[in-house]
């Protein structure tokens, strides 16, 4: 008879926190480690494994194990305190004068980012419809680009990026690619397993799912100088994310499983519905057949396609923006993978130079009864 360990799912050891039992009062929620500085042994060393509360935290390291693990991150998971934070870190390991090339339609902070300070630091960056791997591998210079960064599915269009292929594009040019994964999730994609180098979350949206908590997390396939690099950047910065944030972070992801898949129903519920709307031009889901990446994101997404969507009105902008006044459930709110529904005219927010459509509304399928959130928007609709 065997000895060794049972393999457990990813399901059963992010419910239970990796497992955690506390060896002193047998808790079965992991405590909150919210110490800044640690004692030193007689011969000045740490053999606790803990120096300073800058760059390390034992709820933080609990955190960060569940996320390395539903990754299946080699070199581990480094929890940040924002999604910015997170993924500026990635390009702040770059040196001056090296190549971006990132995806056209992105989430929009990050975006400004890229075309403002890393411009200012000497990093030059080229978007391009990362989903055409044509104009991806045009764009990528052999020798000159280290960096292609991909979000799929990218936010607010929800376009689909072919992630084995764009590692290939990347890893040929001697580039590391690094995917923002935050709409799938770990549940529906794992980006390192198709070849990425890092995977990126905003971990304030599903991975939390109660809209409580600011944080960002990477992954990454090997530990390697530029790994320990970002590692660095994190630690010089104090960029690590709090103590308290990580056990609301390791408190959500307990039921990660549970959300992304009652919210991926939802979502392609709605989308479905929405498609043979009157008032409703187009339904922006990589789940419908007729979603142009939706082969793609079949092939690299498992158990559903994820919790976002956008519909795109017959009567445009104006429309747009009446029918968000008019809702009731849904909560007009920016953000997304809450349980709670969100809906945005997310041209509004993102301003001049935006690539969303005027007449698009952004929307977040939260975990209400897909009836009431169709009824509730419908209505909205409709009038007038």
């Amino acid at each position: 008879m065997s000895s060794s360990r049972p393999q457990w799912s990813k399901r059963s050891l992010t419910a239970q926190a990796m497992g955690h039992v506390d060896p002193i009062t047998k808790a079965v929620v992991p405590p909150i480690h919210v110490a800044t500085t640690y004692i030193r042994d007689e011969d000045n060393a740490y053999s606790s494994g803990y120096v300073y509360g800058r760059p390390d935290n034992a709820t933080v390291r609990e955190a960060e194990g569940v996320l390395a693990m539903l990754e299946e991150a080699q070199a581990g998971a480094l929890l940040f305190s924002s999604g910015m934070a997170a993924a500026t870190a990635v390009f702040q390991a770059l040196n001056p004068g090296d190549h971006i090339v990132a995806s056209k339609v992105m989430y929009w902070a990050l975006r400004s980012w890229l075309m403002t300070e890393a411009v200012r630091w000497g990093l030059k960056v080229d978007f391009v419809e990362t989903d055409d791997l044509d104009a991806l591998k045009a764009a990528v210079v052999p020798g000159k680009t280290k960096m292609v960064w991909v979000e799929t599915p990218s936010n607010p269009l929800w376009t689909i990026t072919d992630i084995a292929a764009a590692a290939d594009i990347a890893h040929a040019a001697g580039a590391r690619l690094a995917v923002d994964s935050t709409t799938a999730s770990p549940v529906h994609t794992r980006p390192l397993s198709l070849g990425a180098d890092i995977v990126m979350h905003a971990a304030t949206k599903i991975l939390n799912g109660h809209s409580d908590v600011v944080a960002g997390v990477l992954a990454g396939a090997k530990v390697d100088e530029f790994w320990d690099k970002v590692a660095s950047i994190r630690k010089m910065q104090g960029a690590i994310l709090g103590p308290f944030e990580a056990y609301l972070l390791m408190r959500g992801m307990r039921t990660l499983h549970l959300r992304t898949a009652a919210q991926a129903r939802t979502a392609m519920d709605l989308a479905e519905r929405f498609s043979a709307h009157p008032k409703i031009a187009r339904v922006l889901y990589p789940g419908l057949p007729q979603h142009p990446g939706h082969d793609i994101a079949a092939r690299q997404m498992e158990g559903g396609f994820g919790y976002m969507l956008s519909i795109q009105l017959t009567d445009g902008e104006a429309a747009a923006i009446r029918a968000a006044a008019r809702v009731h459930l849904w909560k007009r709110a920016t953000s997304l993978g809450g349980v709670e529904s969100l809906i945005e005219h997310r041209a509004s927010i993102e301003g001049p130079g935006t690539p969303c459509p005027p007449d698009l509304l952004r929307l977040s399928a939260g975990i209400e009864a897909v009836d009431d959130l169709f009824r509730d928007l419908d209505e909205a609709l409709r009038v007038g």
